[in-house]
């Protein structure tokens, strides 16, 4: 089939720009399979955990499939993954993976960038020396402009104060806002058991933030803490987190489909079994999986979620809405593209900045 198509290009290359235009598009869909149904943005998936390269815990338990994770990926409709940065030392290795990506070229069927930023979790890493961590992150921003999409992740997070205490927390998240209103990039934001204090940051910000102001993911808050949130101008991010119980569900029923984002959080966040919203997820969708230790080509692993996944986080969100699975995913990509104002990248070139 594909010989036959060379050969009628040859035919038609006299007859015009126009037809030898769509003899290549037919070509190209002829090598490379049936288009998937649905187009998805996976707006955060923390790709630089060395689960994606085998490794757990330290050791190395299958080999590496970052590719094979790409291709599920592409295959189920994921044409852009926003790569999640966690820390300065994590914003690198992301930029990194991203610029790696961007040079590889056309073989490429899903186009990387990310967040720069420090999750509150991490946040005591900052304290050392604020000022100068803070200005590393911006210079990271500077440098690579082409593949940032977002200052963060930051946020509260008052469930794990164990790993940052909330006063440094809010300090840093407060500097990170800043941070993100002086460069005017949206903020990719995390706000556990703390509402009411995160949203009284970002409203300290409101005449500064930028337009859109960004998205708070993970969400899983009550249908109050979405309405303040919405009137704030922000999206909200929605993943397997966000729909584990019967609550979860009832709160993403009544939330307006144009402020909707779609994301994994892999390797974390699956849709799992026990969730409420599962019950949605079809067959179709159910990859196969085994343990890490048993792992083989071809398979997922078992409890390591991927962006493929994000094919069943659209099916419990249209099920929840009670709307068609095209126009949800329709709406979410669209709302994606007008949030990050993604578009292509400036000619690759090294990461800069990571002195």
């Amino acid at each position: 089939i594909v010989a036959s198509a060379l050969a009628k290009l040859l035919t038609v290359a006299s007859a015009g720009r126009c037809e030898l235009a769509l003899e290549f598009e037919a070509l190209h869909s002829m090598a490379s399979g049936p288009r998937p149904q649905y187009r998805f943005i996976d707006i955060g998936a923390n790709l630089t955990d060395p689960v994606f390269r085998g490794v757990y815990r330290g050791r190395q338990l299958h080999q590496d499939d970052f590719d094979a994770v790409l291709r599920r990926a592409a295959e189920v409709g994921v044409e852009r993954i926003i790569v999640t940065g966690g820390s300065l030392s994590e914003s690198k290795a992301a930029l990194h993976l991203c610029r790696d990506q961007l040079t590889a070229g056309g073989d490429r069927q899903v186009r990387l960038t990310c967040t720069v930023g420090c999750h509150p979790t991490r946040s005591s890493e900052m304290e050392s020396d604020p000022a100068g961590y803070l200005n590393s992150l911006r210079q990271l921003v500077e440098a690579n402009r082409d593949l940032v999409s977002a200052v963060g992740e930051t946020g509260l997070d008052y469930d794990r104060e164990h790993f940052a205490p909330r006063e440094v927390q809010m300090r840093h998240f407060r500097s990170q806002v800043s941070l993100a209103c002086q460069l005017r990039l949206p903020l990719f934001l995390h706000c556990r058991a703390s509402h009411a204090e995160f949203r009284a940051v970002l409203s300290e910000f409101a005449s500064q933030l930028p337009s859109p102001p960004g998205v708070v993911h993970t969400f899983d808050g009550s249908a109050e803490d979405a309405a303040e949130l919405l009137a704030m101008g922000f999206y909200l991010g929605l993943n397997g987190c966000s729909l584990k119980t019967a609550d979860n569900l009832r709160v993403v029923s009544g939330l307006p489909l144009d402020r909707l984002l779609l994301e994994t959080d892999a390797p974390w966040c699956e849709v799992k079994p026990s969730h409420a919203g599962h019950s949605h997820v079809t067959p179709s969708s159910r990859f196969e999986s085994r343990k890490a230790e048993r792992w083989s080509p071809g398979c997922m692993v078992k409890g390591r979620n991927e962006p493929a996944c994000i094919l069943q986080v659209l099916q419990v969100v249209a099920a929840t809405l009670g709307q068609p699975a095209e126009k949800v995913a329709s709406a979410a990509f669209a709302n994606t593209c007008r949030l990050f104002g993604l578009a292509e990248a400036a000619a690759p070139s090294t990461v800069e900045g990571d002195n």
